[in-house]
């Protein structure tokens, strides 16, 4: 199987970059939908521009489509991708499965990848999307190579091989969006985990090495080609929309000098100078990754969330202008140097000799003189981030060249033929008719010679076939321009490069709702103990949830009771009849057909397309994501019965989930060890501004809780026919239970 090297584009010049360096696809988005809204992204023109560029050069174009799309923008998502199937891309990469489906119906050929935000890690949700029509599924970063290789799928696999890695599972963040309102099921991620905290046990203070502990380092996966070129991954997809050009293209090009070293059983090392670029463009130091099995503290970088270069000398002495630093490689005046212990940096404007002249360049084992205009330390570490000279170097490159063959036929009293072939696409052109030489004929030679002048064009010719009399004249301004429209007109058609076959369906979705405003309130309830449970009991609560297998099987025949299974999830114990909260996709296909299913907010749910696929794939009744608004509800509800509808109306949200645990790091254990979460101890953690995020550690996963429970009025949303409220419980007493209760209750 061909492995296909995908790289970012977050601009023009990127994907310039990305394709003169080797890259056989790239992904990029538009200035709306697409996960990266802070990158510089695309608009219509340059979109054409860029599909345009791609087909030329044989080079595979993704589109992003994978923001969480709420009602109101369903006709105009539609739009924007009638827009991109008419400009032929060759894929666009979703994340809404309510998407996914009107796509399907509307564009039958138009190839879907389903993006990472659906978490995809099991072989059930791989399952759900086949029968979706998704032809290819870019799967969890948490996922190890084994666990890739052991998925039963027809689908293509794309995996991420490099550049930062999400601490939370893709897709299913909300800290973003909790703490800052700003979304990262949106494209407007804050970053969060590349803040400081601490972490608590008991409310006190663990003392550690660092303070960034769910910042990660950066995926890199050269050291593991061969076992990548054997896997079921059909795609190598490095991250980077928010990268510089430069970088990106680096990185491509050491990727296809690995694998084509593969293909070739003539492997590329490595050099010193290849893993010092790399560390100078850009590095939180690099870890394998969950991908190769990486050890907690192989994972994270906890001391620094920013790029941090490659250490070139140290500070030895400084006064009130001046910080002397001894150099253990070169330094030169307009590189970006990082002060480590500091956490500092500065751009080298001026750099001084001792004798204070101002100097160009240092050398390893120079002393050299700086400005003094951070605040630095005697001891601290110098870390190059920015190297001018190789920016200067990697600015320039050689465009790639497109090769194709060119046959000549020339027989007097014919025409002149010229045919270019590029492996795909003919092109035939016919001169004037031939006649005999007067004196000196036209050589092979020269022929050969005058076609294989391509010039500026994108093409090279690798081959040329010439059937020709010996005895004839032929112009030299003929074989100019035949050869210039041929190459004009090959361009053309690489550039245009269409579907075979075109479809484009209408879709019509009618409004379904049905008048729910009279239904009963039911309120539903999320529990973690029985003294929770029983506090909802004695307080009427109609239906109730709980993670705890074993209070489910204690009262799931005496109750409403439904359980809920982790959101990470390898297998699926076999259910029937069973009452089931499903919160991520797997669990749904699993768990659809023969038991009773309510899907939970974890799935991301914001239009009334995502409820009537999650009803057909037999889920009972819909949990909206918590990021919509009363008014986003109400235009949801308009399209389907409000009677299928949950919504929170008091909860400790899970802002995290994650693979990776902040207490074993501390503790130097890795989580299959590690007993600390059963020691009867609490543990949290606490960001720069005081505020406290909850830790439950469940098998393999940590869950982070938002510091304070999100409060609706449950009047805003009675008013739309919405029957279903739940309150979600985590830390809670039986009285803080029935309190929250009953303030709620008074507010109706």
């Amino acid at each position: 199987m061909k492995k296909e090297l995908l790289a970012p584009a977050g601009d023009f010049e990127t994907l310039k970059q990305a394709i003169h360096h080797g890259a056989d696809a790239v992904y990029l988005g538009g200035k709306r939908f697409g996960a990266r809204k802070f990158a510089s992204n695309f608009d219509e023109e340059e979109m054409k521009k860029a599909i345009s560029y791609c087909h030329l050069f044989g080079v595979k174009i993704y589109v992003t489509v994978n923001t969480m799309i709420y009602e109101e923008e369903l006709e105009e998502v539609l739009e924007y991708v009638s827009f991109l199937y008419h400009h032929f891309v060759d894929a666009i990469i979703v994340q809404d499965l309510g998407l996914i489906s009107m796509v399907r119906k509307k564009f039958p050929n138009l190839e879907i990848h389903a993006s990472t935000q659906l978490h995809n890690h099991n072989r059930e949700s791989l399952r759900l999307l086949e029968e979706l029509g998704v032809t290819r599924v870019v799967v969890a970063r948490e996922m190890s190579l084994e666990e890739i290789n052991q998925l039963d799928t027809s689908l293509e696999i794309e995996c991420f091989i490099h550049g930062a890695l999400c601490v939370c599972y893709s897709g299913q963040c909300l800290f973003s969006s909790l703490l800052l309102s700003r979304s990262g099921n949106r494209g407007e991620c804050a970053g969060i985990c590349r803040l400081p905290f601490q972490l608590l046990e008991d409310g006190g203070n663990i003392s550690m090495n660092g303070n960034y502990l769910l910042s990660p380092r950066e995926l890199n996966s050269m050291g593991h080609i061969p076992l990548l070129m054997e896997s079921k991954v059909t795609s190598f997809k490095i991250e980077g929309r928010m990268k510089s050009p430069t970088t990106i293209g680096f990185i491509v090009s050491l990727y296809r000098k690995l694998m084509d070293g593969y293909l070739k059983q003539q492997p590329y090392l490595l050099t010193k100078e290849d893993q010092q670029h790399l560390l100078s463009l850009f590095n939180r130091e690099f870890t394998d990754g969950f991908l190769f099995n990486s050890k907690q503290d192989q994972l994270m970088n906890i001391k620094s969330p920013n790029h941090i270069g490659y250490p070139i000398g140290r500070v030895v002495s400084i006064n009130n202008q001046k910080v002397e630093i001894v150099l253990s490689q070169a330094l030169n005046q307009e590189d970006g140097i990082r002060f480590l212990e500091s956490e500092t940096g500065m751009i080298v404007n001026f750099l001084y000799d001792s004798s204070d002249r101002l100097i160009r360049s240092g050398n390893a084992l120079d002393h050299v003189f700086l400005d003094h205009k951070v605040s630095v330390h005697v001891g601290d570490t110098v870390m190059k981030t920015l190297d001018r000279d190789l920016l200067k170097q990697l600015e320039s490159y050689s465009l790639k060249k497109i090769p194709v063959q060119m046959q000549v036929v020339a027989h007097f009293p014919q025409s002149f033929i010229l045919t270019v072939h590029d492996g795909v696409h003919t092109v035939k052109k016919e001169g004037a008719f031939l006649e005999k030489a007067a004196k000196t004929p036209t050589t092979e030679e020269r022929v050969l010679s005058q076609l294989k002048k391509t010039g500026d064009t994108c093409f090279a010719v690798s081959d040329i076939q010439i059937d020709m009399d010996s005895d004839l004249f032929i112009p030299i301004s003929l074989l100019n321009e035949l050869r210039r429209q041929a190459l004009e007109e090959l361009q053309h058609l690489r550039e245009n490069d269409s579907y075979d076959d075109f479809e484009e369906n209408v879709v019509l979705f009618q409004p379904q709702h049905k008048d729910t405003v009279d239904r009963p309130i039911v309120y539903t309830a999320l529990v973690r103990t029985k003294e929770q449970l029983l506090s909802c009991m004695e307080m009427e609560i109609n239906e109730f949830y709980t993670p705890d297998f074993s209070l489910y099987q204690e009262y799931k025949d005496q109750i409403c009771i439904y359980y809920r299974p982790d959101r990470v999830n390898r297998s699926y114990p076999i259910f029937q009849k069973e009452r089931i909260l499903a919160s991520d996709l797997g669990a749904v296909f699993a768990y659809g057909s023969c038991n009773d299913v309510v899907s939970d907010y974890f799935l991301n749910v914001a239009n009334s397309s995502m409820v009537h696929q999650l009803n057909l794939f037999g889920v009972k009744r819909v949990t909206l994501s918590i990021e919509c608004s009363v008014d986003q509800v109400q235009d949801i509800v308009q399209h389907c019965d409000a009677s299928d509808i949950e919504v929170i109306l008091y909860g400790h949200i899970e802002a995290m989930i994650t693979k990776y645990c902040p207490v074993s790091y501390a503790f130097g254990k890795e989580k299959g060890s590690c007993n600390c979460c059963h020691l009867g101890k609490s543990y949290s953690l606490r960001d720069r501004n005081g505020a406290i995020y909850p830790l439950i550690q469940s098998k393999e996963l940590t869950h982070i809780f938002y510091h304070t429970p999100i409060e609706r009025n449950i009047n805003s949303y009675r008013a739309l026919g919405i029957c279903f409220f739940r309150f979600e419980f985590l830390h809670e007493t039986a009285t803080e239970v029935r309190d929250v209760i009953k303030k709620q209750r008074k507010v109706l």
